[in-house]
């Protein structure tokens, strides 16, 4: 069917509610955009934003991947088969929740569902604790107020990858008619009585939080004054339970589940104002140390007293200094089998700080699923040895209790972190002085193109192919391009393109797995911060004035 025809569908059969939402619909290019396909799994699952339509995120949607899940679930697993779910802060997200558990129920698979919100690690660590065959996560991680999202997960609690995905999501587009999903399909209270839903929720998370302290690695007594702020999300019990120890101060006004995000343009910690609220905090009473965890509490951006102001660090820097902390901390259990994870478009900061400690480094594709899938690997082959993985979108991950990234373990490690080096009457910025001293300067930065509805999509795919086409002549001092859609090692396909300069500089291009954008990677070498800060400049504007034209 075309857009239209879907639409008049939607108009014919959805629920009132979802009629009158339509019906109000005067511009044609929003009614394109939430018709003109169906939302498929990106990177970080299937996610979108909330509204009637099949390229949107409502209780059909959500029921027609729940279905589809199940009937694949069922098509590979033989005896019981059960999930775990959980949900975050953000609005209709313990609808979409519940909505998920009954139509799974409906399917003959029992159900353990999270009574209250907790984190996305605490979803993955749950799903293998309780043995269950799969999870899903309903959250949108750290995208703006209107959008949610489904992660699934296979039973060792990772992301589900590529052939699962793929498999997945073949057995969704065989459901054509949204509006019988959930016909005979009961109240969530039928299946609690029969059994077919069963809440957790104390039991299960103080079981996470025990393997999280497992994990500690600094727990000298230090005077080191923090900031935390939860941006309304599910970080807020987790995360200070874990820095129980330290003296913490809570942003009040970012303390409580908000799915509004009021007080914050957009509660994602990669962008520098979602801190602001917390640094104005940490002026006023001096502390050393702002932790900003995104409503899935996945991520974690920080901020670091620097002379009298707070100087913020990105994903790579702060990876880097977790690196060589957690290697510094565990340097004699560290074996030949010891493993670094990053992804493609992670600095070689992190990597060469291994490297230096002798640790084997592997490379994946975006999305820790990724990630998740290597420590898989390695525990059924033991070959080698997980210790820390980590990407530059702000996901860390240390210890295998999860196969997500995690900023409850990563906020504790960083506050410990912190506290190792104000011990030694230092800064974690003068740690990543140090770092560059020994390692060289890198300079890395992302510039993300929001590119909206259809014409935006198409207007992605027509980049990709003049970036593609044009090769090594894009700039000056290229030796290599790496095409990650041509079959990369042992990387699935991606459509992501690597420009490799010959002093070990480089830029990534690759359209967002769970957004309207392209997202640029730059990452530049050089042994004087002044040159790279000019490079990066004429790289930028040359970049921008190509997408904008």
């Amino acid at each position: 069917m075309t857009y239209k025809e879907k639409y008049n569908q939607w108009l014919a059969f959805a629920d009132d509610a979802a009629k009158k939402e339509l019906a109000a619909l005067y511009d044609e290019k929003e009614i394109e955009d939430r018709f003109y396909k169906d939302l498929a799994f990106g990177t970080g699952g299937l996610r979108g934003i909330m509204g009637a339509g099949t390229n949107r995120m409502n209780e059909y949607t959500v029921g027609k991947a729940t279905l589809g899940l199940a009937g694949y679930l069922k098509s590979k697993n033989t005896g019981n088969i059960s999930v775990t779910i959980a949900y975050d802060t953000r609005n209709n997200s313990q609808f979409f929740a519940e909505n998920a558990a009954k139509i799974f129920a409906s399917q003959g698979i029992r159900v353990y569902i999270y009574e209250n919100i907790v984190p996305v690690p605490v979803l993955s660590f749950t799903t293998r604790y309780l043995g269950c065959t799969a999870g899903v996560m309903i959250t949108a991680s750290h995208n703006p107020k209107e959008y949610n999202g489904y992660k699934v997960y296979d039973d060792k609690g990772c992301q589900f990858c590529t052939e699962d995905a793929k498999n997945a999501i073949s057995f969704i587009n065989e459901i054509e008619d949204y509006f019988t999903i959930y016909d005979g399909v009961l109240s969530v209270d039928e299946y609690i009585k029969n059994g077919m839903i069963i809440g957790v929720d104390e039991t299960e998370l103080t079981a996470y939080l025990n393997e999280v302290k497992k994990q500690s690695l600094y727990e000298e007594k230090s005077d080191l004054k923090i900031v935390y702020t939860p941006l309304h999300g599910t970080g807020n019990i987790p995360v200070r339970r874990m820095l129980a120890d330290f003296n913490v101060t809570v942003v009040k006004e970012q303390e409580l589940p908000d799915g509004n995000f009021s007080t914050v343009r957009s509660p994602n910690p990669e962008e520098k104002d979602a801190l602001t609220i917390a640094i104005d905090k940490a002026r006023e009473i001096d502390a050393d140390l702002v932790l900003g965890t995104d409503p899935d509490c996945d991520r974690v951006g920080i901020a670091v007293k620097d002379g009298l102001d707070y100087k913020l660090l990105t994903g790579n820097q702060t990876g880097a200094l977790l690196v060589k902390f957690v290697l510094t901390m565990k340097k004699n259990t560290l074996n030949p089998k010891s493993t670094l994870v990053k992804t493609i478009v992670t600095s070689e900061l992190g990597a060469n700080i291994a490297r230096k400690f002798g640790l084997i480094i592997e490379e994946t594709l975006t999305g820790f699923k990724y990630i998740g899938d290597k420590i898989n690997k390695y525990e059924s082959t033991n070959e080698q040895e997980f210790v820390i993985g980590y990407e530059e979108s702000y996901g860390y991950l240390v210890g295998t209790h999860a196969r997500d990234k995690d900023a409850v373990v990563s906020s504790m490690l960083i506050c410990q972190m912190a506290a190792w080096y104000k011990n030694q009457g230092k800064t974690l910025v003068d740690g990543l002085n140090e770092i560059y001293d020994e390692y060289g300067y890198y300079l890395d930065y992302l510039d993300s193109f929001v590119l909206k509805g259809k014409d935006g999509a198409e207007k992605i795919q027509n980049l990709m192919t003049y970036f593609r086409n044009t090769g090594k002549d894009l700039f000056d001092g290229i030796e290599e391009v790496v095409d990650f859609s041509t079959g990369i090692r042992d990387l699935p396909k991606e459509n992501v393109l690597k420009y490799i300069w010959n002093d070990g500089s480089w830029m990534a291009i690759r359209p967002s797995g769970t957004e309207p954008k392209i997202k640029i990677y730059y990452s530049i070498v050089d042994e004087d911060k002044n040159n790279a800060q000019r490079r990066l400049k004429n790289i930028r504007e040359k970049i921008s004035s190509i997408i904008r034209q």
